[in-house]
């Protein structure tokens, strides 16, 4: 069986993708584990005689720091750390995200700059291989000093603490070890500052939304190209000339994908009574566009994060130095994240103005889009439910990164609430997606008021396979079940 080899080559998001979605289990390279092993027993050396304290490993945590801790404490001052930091509350974080965040620190532990045991990383890719997935909450990270909580969380089932989620039910850590034959991991100096030190559960967030703002994006193009066309709309703003003089990439790489979905429509190429269509039409490349420059810098952000050491303090047995330092704050990806997170409410801002304007009346569509209004609502309602969801998104932009409380006492005084921006960012990407599922059910259904003409080829194949899920509605009938079935048509692209 294929297997992915964990190392020290570049891990894209594309990579991690193929991961989830082929699930591909992990395995250790030869050389990760070599710089795992390396640093281990670098440190083990180093805690022989120690010259002078070294935050985390001879010492307590946080304004605990100036706190000498004796060698024959050091095991139990890791151990006490995950289970005193493991104050997570609030919803539990979905199951492919917390697969991601195993994934993420067992890259990031992999480097050889963190002093972990081998044994403890190998335990992890344990927990990822067997979907055995620790129970994980939402809330808690203030997203410095990294993703202390979360990550406490994801550590004590090592120690045979705490709960996974293992065959669908979840259960004490403990059972689940024993029934395979684990033995509780016992920690080393160092180790829980470099489980719970790090932005894994920021970063696993990140990419998960990145991902499906990737697919979420081209959804967009190909529901605003059907849209544009049932409402009869013009394809002359989406000339390459009008976009080469304003060459942001992302709007003229819209505008032709809009030209490429539409090639061959009949409706397009009719001749127009109207001058020019609404902005939520007409500038769909300059909209569109923006959002997929956005969503290639945060690619970018995201790519680093993820094939970076992030722990403290970092170990570098080459140069012989242990540092303490600042690599687990979180506000590089929390900026990304906040930028991320307007630029998919975008996406279901246009979104939501199309569906209005499809239901209007305009340009010879029924009211509502059914043949009998009055006596049928309609498309009325889902144009409501688009509308509420466009308005919550708007309030979860409101940026986290503008955010920080100190916290213990003082010593982490300024934080990137990092975390409260990934939760928000993963809220907003299943709004987008409802709010485009919503256009879809109107721009498919506004179609056939069109006929006999016939979109594009592309498009018509589309809609052939979409009424293979959703029907044309004739008269007023129950429509939550067919937004939920327009929400899976488009999440299993």
């Amino acid at each position: 069986m294929e297997h992915h080899l964990i190392s020290a080559q570049h891990l894209s998001i594309d990579r991690i993708r193929e991961i989830l979605f082929r699930r591909l289990p992990l395995a250790l390279s030869d050389d990760a584990r070599a710089r795992i092993v390396r640093c281990r027993e670098y440190l083990d050396r180093k805690m022989e005689n120690p010259e002078r304290p070294v935050y985390g490993i001879t010492t307590g945590f946080g304004s605990l720091c100036d706190i000498s801790v004796g060698y024959d404490e050091l095991a139990q001052l890791q151990k006490n750390l995950v289970m005193s930091h493991a104050c997570g509350t609030g919803e539990r974080v979905p199951s492919e995200i917390v697969k991601l965040i195993l994934l993420l620190k067992i890259q990031s532990l992999s480097y050889g700059h963190s002093g972990v045991q081998l044994a403890t990383v190998e335990r992890l890719i344990d927990f990822f291989n067997n979907d055995a997935l620790p129970v994980v909450y939402q809330q808690g990270s203030l997203g410095a000093s990294g993703d202390l909580a979360p990550l406490a969380h994801m550590s004590l089932p090592l120690l045979g603490l705490g709960e996974v989620e293992c065959e669908g039910r979840v259960r004490p850590a403990a059972e689940v070890l024993s029934e395979r034959g684990w033995q509780p991991i016992r920690l080393e100096s160092k180790e829980g500052l470099a489980l719970l030190n790090g932005t894994q559960f920021m970063s696993a967030y990140g990419v998960w939304s990145l991902i499906g703002a990737r697919r979420l994006s081209e959804w967009a193009d190909r529901i605003g190209a059907l849209s544009l066309d049932a409402f009869d709309g013009r394809i002359g703003p989406f000339c390459d000339e009008v976009h080469l003089i304003r060459a942001h990439k992302g709007q003229l790489t819209t505008a032709r994908n809009i030209r490429r979905l539409l090639e061959g429509s009949e409706l397009i190429a009719r001749p127009k009574k109207h001058v020019q269509d609404p902005y939520s039409f007409r500038c769909i490349p300059q909209v569109h566009g923006a959002s997929k420059d956005t969503i290639d810098y945060v690619e970018g952000v995201l790519t680093t994060e993820i094939n970076s050491t992030t722990d403290n303090p970092t170990v570098f047995p080459e140069e012989d130095m242990v540092v303490s330092a600042g690599n687990f704050h979180g506000q590089p990806i929390a900026l990304a994240m906040d930028f991320l997170a307007i630029a998919l409410a975008e996406l279901g801002s246009i979104s939501e103005r199309r569906t209005y304007k499809l239901i209007s009346g305009a340009r010879e569509l029924p009211a509502f889009l059914v043949a009998k209004p009055g006596l049928n609502s309609g498309f009325m309602i889902p144009q409501y439910t688009a509308a509420s969801i466009v308005s919550q998104s708007k309030g979860l932009c409101m940026p986290a990164s503008v955010d920080s409380i100190p916290s213990s006492q003082g010593q982490e005084d300024h934080v990137s609430m990092g975390s409260n921006a990934a939760t928000k960012l993963y809220r907003v990407v299943c709004n987008t997606e409802r709010v485009l599922a919503i256009e879809l059910f109107n721009a498919a259904q506004a179609l056939e008021f069109r006929r006999p003409a016939r979109s594009s080829e592309t498009l018509e194949r589309l809609v052939a396979e979409y009424r293979k899920e959703v029907p044309f509605i004739d008269n007023d009938s129950v429509m939550y079940p067919h937004i939920e079935s327009s929400i899976r048509f488009i999440r299993k692209s």
